[in-house]
């Protein structure tokens, strides 16, 4: 196969500054030149990156004379998977990159919660393993609840970029964490590259078998949600991207061409989800609870008060110091109808650096002081806030964005048997880049 120059638009530099325009302030929206156009953090996440991935492998297989050419899922949800492939670390290789963190090469499992480069994890693979099943359970079914929880917030024509939308429970974990665990860290460059740094990462190979498993996600998701499966919001469906096709040509593909994979000319090859088996449990080490406060082995309810958790005022920087509050719950001992036909879930509003991998752990009714990073295999464990490094040079609040998360609440506080609990106990664990993160907000809602 002759290779392409790198001027034309098929070529791997070119494609690969796709994704970069498309996430770093390459485009404003059509009609307001002062706001950038944002494809992470919202609900355009998924649709962008299959069209994407699409355009992509057709052009692929055109330059292989493959009609048939398909690209391969990187299925890091299976523990057979949970290594990076060891296609992509053969040096000879065009699937071969030296930015990549030289400490989790094949073997090495990954951790699809991963901490950062200073907080490496010293469990077996076998925990990890464990961990990395119970992540995906909490992200693909606990947290995926509702289209919004999943797929993200609305993001509409004239509103700002979605810094104050919320990006969808796969978007933020595992796929923003198996960015950063590929991608080469500081001390060794600068800054995070290729994998590391939304610009920079479609320049590895890995990134196409990466984003092909969470588009696989999107499909297996749907056969999973018992309703609201995708928007039907005109501005959702409407809402549009333009690439370049197989003959070099400019196209344009709209999101309501994007959400059936069969008639786009593909599907996913089935495999075993054990993640499904994997829901948290509690931890079950004897300690009573009671309303929102929390006590461990006191005589009396005198005492108990006096280790009550404070409900805290926000915002707060979160730095490097763990936060616990007491959040009230507005609605309590729900019916089973009513867990079904809403949500209760967790909104937490966030302020951080843009180009700053940071990241921190959210636990509810949590017994320890500072929860530990093993106790994300148990119930206690709602999610993690996580932000892959990016940089828009057009926005008018600078370096810094501002985040909403959600964590579904019914099916966790049902696990920790609080569901006539007055409130819940919040904690927040810095675990990596936290040093400038705010803590805006805290609160419960209800999602249908």
């Amino acid at each position: 196969m002759k290779a392409l120059p790198d001027s034309d638009p098929r070529s791997f530099k070119q494609q690969a500054d796709v994704h970069c325009a498309y996430c770093n302030g390459g485009y404003h929206q059509v009609g307001l030149p002062d706001l950038d156009f944002q494809v992470h953090g919202s609900w355009l996440f998924f649709p962008f990156h299959r069209a994407y991935l699409y355009f992509y492998e057709r052009i692929l297989g055109s330059l292989i004379n493959d009609p048939t050419f398909t690209i391969p899922y990187w299925n890091w949800d299976h523990p057979d998977g949970m290594a990076m492939p060891d296609m992509f670390n053969i040096k000879d290789s065009p699937f071969f990159n030296q930015n990549r963190d030289q400490r989790h090469l094949p073997p090495t499992v990954i951790e699809l919660s991963y901490d950062g480069p200073n907080q490496e994890n010293n469990m077996s693979n076998d925990e990890k393993v464990r961990q990395n099943l119970s992540v995906m359970y909490r992200e693909m079914v606990g947290n995926a609840k509702t289209r919004e929880m999943f797929l993200g917030s609305p993001y509409r024509a004239g509103d700002d970029e979605p810094t104050k939308k919320s990006a969808g429970s796969i978007e933020r974990q595992p796929h923003g964490p198996i960015h950063n665990w590929v991608g080469n860290p500081p001390p060794n460059t600068l800054r995070y590259e290729d994998m590391g740094n939304f610009y920079s990462a479609g320049r590895d190979p890995i990134f196409y078998a990466h984003h092909a498993n969470v588009d696989r996600s999107w499909s297996i998701w749907k056969t999973l949600a018992r309703k609201n499966r995708d928007f039907k919001d005109k501005d959702f469906l409407n809402a549009y991207f333009y690439f370049y096709d197989e003959n070099a040509q400019l196209v344009k593909i709209y999101v309501r061409d994007c959400l059936d994979t069969k008639k786009m000319g593909y599907d996913y090859q089935p495999m075993d989800m054990p993640w499904l088996k994997s829901r948290p449990t509690r931890r079950g080490h004897g300690h009573q609870r009671g309303r929102g406060a929390m006590f461990t082995n006191v005589k009396n309810a005198a005492a108990a008060e006096t280790t009550a958790t404070p409900s805290l005022n926000f915002p707060k920087s979160l730095g490097d110091q763990t936060i616990r509050t007491n959040l009230p719950r507005a609605v309590k001992s729900r019916s089973k109808t009513e867990k079904e036909d809403e949500e209760e879930v967790l909104i937490i509003e966030v302020e951080s650096k843009r180009d700053v991998y940071s990241k921190f752990d959210v636990f509810v009714n949590d017994e320890d002081d500072v929860p530990t990073k093993e106790n994300r295999v148990k119930a206690e464990y709602a999610g993690s806030f996580v932000n892959v490094p990016h940089k828009h040079k057009h926005s008018a609040n600078g370096n810094l964005m501002t985040t909403t998360i959600k964590f579904g609440l019914t099916d966790l506080i049902e696990d920790l048997g609080a569901d006539d609990d007055d409130g819940i106990d919040i904690t927040f664990v810095p675990r990596t880049g936290t040093e400038s993160v705010v803590i805006k907000d805290v609160r419960i809602e209800f999602l249908d």
